[in-house]
């Protein structure tokens, strides 16, 4: 699904801004703080209804305006749609496409999006719970029935922390919990392992071209020890669980574990590297994607020059040009992204300044 015509009203210092981008490339330049960021933001809160720059919708929402609104017209297997996102102060959330109310869920499955930006770096840097949103967005993608398992298992997992909390939980009670949280955690498990499966060949493929002096390996620890059976692994350490008051083991541990030659990535890798690694995963996350629903995603890439060299940066474009996505690109200046596009790729350039959107 690709946008073809983008209306957004007071989302920041964007009062009202009107934009028809091309299915392919999108450009926007213009000084920081002129509202280009902005712009993707707009977008984000099309696709998943919040910012992604902050969980504070008073944030988002331009001083002294009761509400933000984001609207499209987008293209869904050929056929011109609106969808279209209000968020407000008094917490009212509004999500509309084609002509009728629809919730997050079906949102989320409807515009696919992928963002690197600075916050990109926390696939390396941040704790196991960001890394396991990554592979949750490609499970979510590829088999619509994880997310009751994941909604079932979230459920269990609260139950059994909140029973082990207040120590209201007797061997008969403990058995019938155990039981559902075995169940749930293999399959969410199982869905996990096998989309990493099938997400390796493309990122190995487009690493060893970003970065081709580094060997990269991804692991996965499921969150509990792989010579264990779970039922086992929970019998053994309920008494600790009982004193903590939480459940240890578990797909709620997760983590992807990323190596640059052998080392811990985040440790061992310079900026620039690491923007190379993420990037390397969502674009492989965006290839996948496409291979399983015949569908692109949409990038929101914000400051694509930066942490880059010239060389890289045309690397990076090379791999844009040569997928189907729809990419929104941000830079402050117009000639670190003067890529020589081919003249088959449709690129729109825009300019910013005080909020007011241009083409150039």
């Amino acid at each position: 699904m690709s946008i073809l015509d983008l209306r957004i009203q007071t989302v920041r210092n964007l009062s009202a801004v009107a934009m028809q981008p091309s299915t392919r490339i999108n450009i926007i330049c213009g000084e920081n703080g002129s509202g280009k960021t902005s712009v993707l933001e707009a977008i984000h809160l099309l696709g998943l209804a919040r910012s992604f720059r902050t969980s504070q919708v008073r944030h988002l929402i331009q001083s002294g305006q009761p509400g933000c609104v984001a609207h499209a017209q987008v293209d869904s297997a050929g056929h011109r749609q609106p969808l279209g996102v209000e968020r407000r102060l008094d917490g009212d959330l509004n999500i509309r496409f084609a002509g009728e109310n629809i919730d997050l869920s079906t949102l989320a499955g409807l515009l696919p999006l992928q963002v690197i930006n600075s916050d990109t770096f926390q696939l390396l840097e941040g704790s196991p719970s960001i890394r396991r949103q990554f592979v949750d967005w490609g499970v979510f993608h590829a088999d619509r029935r994880f997310i009751q398992c994941w909604r079932s298992f979230k459920r269990v997992l609260k139950q059994r922390n909140s029973l082990l909390k207040y120590g209201k939980i007797d061997h008969r009670m403990r058995q019938v919990w155990d039981r559902e949280f075995v169940s749930y955690s293999e399959q969410l498990t199982a869905s996990r392992i096998d989309y990493l499966r099938q997400l390796q060949p493309h990122f190995e493929a487009i690493i060893k071209r970003l970065l081709p002096d580094v060997e990269i390996a991804l692991g996965f620890y499921r969150g509990w020890d792989r010579k264990a059976d779970l039922d086992v692994v929970l019998e053994k350490a309920f008494q600790r669980e009982l004193q903590q008051g939480f459940t240890n083991a578990g797909p709620q541990r997760a983590d992807l574990r990323i190596k640059a030659n052998g080392h811990s990535a985040s440790e061992r890798l310079s900026r620039g590297q690491k923007k190379l690694v993420v990037s390397a995963l969502k674009l492989a996350q965006g290839a996948l994607f496409n291979q399983m629903s015949s569908r692109p995603c949409i990038y929101l890439i914000d400051d694509l020059p930066s942490e880059l060299d010239s060389h890289h940066s045309r690397l990076f474009c090379e791999f844009l040009e040569e997928s189907s996505n729809q990419c929104f690109i941000t830079c402050v200046d117009a000639d670190a992204l003067a890529y020589p596009w081919s003249t088959q790729t449709d690129v729109a350039r825009f300019s910013i300044e005080s909020g007011a959107l241009s083409r150039v």
